[in-house]
């Protein structure tokens, strides 16, 4: 469920909603970063004509992947239809915690002796732990001055703070991966690996996961 819809319902059938339209305010949380590790594995297969390597691979990588981020807006305005001035602060918050995720894609490279630099792309599955809270702060009085002061028990303002919370924990989350890398063969059938891989999720909240990687591996 986005900002707008939990800001929708929780103000239900409030003025400030019906007539300031809280809930179409723009919260965008903009972009954050993060920077974790992990560890996970790879199968797949392969096939060869000359130089030329195509195959398909199945990948899992385990972390701590995500980040949070915050934004607010506030407007004041009136009188509305209840005689009062409001100032209305909107919050949104939103977090997001994957700890699996596993990609399914097609490569391609080219052998040059005990090298094979490839790119590959295919689709991406997540398992994230997902929150959003919205917040709302309306002071309201009757002239302006007196709205937009700060709360205090002995004058007006009135003062009234609401909150929405929605958690998803276990969430399917999914989106697609690309990148490239090299292997290297090293003795017999053993194979060093280095890779870059990207990964977007776009169902939810918008996440991408930038790896490099490092790996050993064997072929068989």
């Amino acid at each position: 469920m986005k900002y707008t819809m939990l800001i929708a319902a929780l103000l239900a059938n409030n003025i400030i909603e019906s007539e300031m339209g809280v809930s179409q305010w723009n919260l965008g949380l903009g972009k954050q970063s993060a920077r974790s590790s992990g560890f996970g594995g790879f199968a797949g297969y392969n096939s060869q004509w000359d130089d030329v390597v195509i195959g398909i691979e199945a990948s899992y990588l385990h972390g701590a992947f995500g980040g949070s981020a915050m934004a607010s807006k506030g407007l004041a305005g009136g009188p509305l239809s209840d005689g009062f001035f409001h100032a209305v602060t909107a919050t949104s918050q939103a977090a997001i915690s994957i700890s699996d995720t596993a990609t399914l894609r097609a490569r391609a490279g080219y052998a040059f002796g005990s090298f094979l630099p490839y790119l590959f792309g295919g689709v991406a599955l997540g398992q994230a732990d997902i929150t959003r809270t919205v917040t709302v702060k309306d002071n309201y009085a009757f002239t302006f001055g007196d709205a937009v002061a700060s709360c205090s028990s002995a004058k007006p303002p009135f003062c009234v703070t609401l909150v929405a919370n929605q958690a998803q924990h276990g969430h399917l989350i999914y989106g697609y991966s690309g990148g490239l890398g090299v292997d290297v063969n090293l003795v017999g059938g053993l194979f060093l690996r280095a890779e870059w891989e990207y990964i977007r999720f776009t169902s939810s909240i918008d996440t991408n996961i930038n790896t490099v990687r490092a790996g050993l591996g064997y072929k068989f």
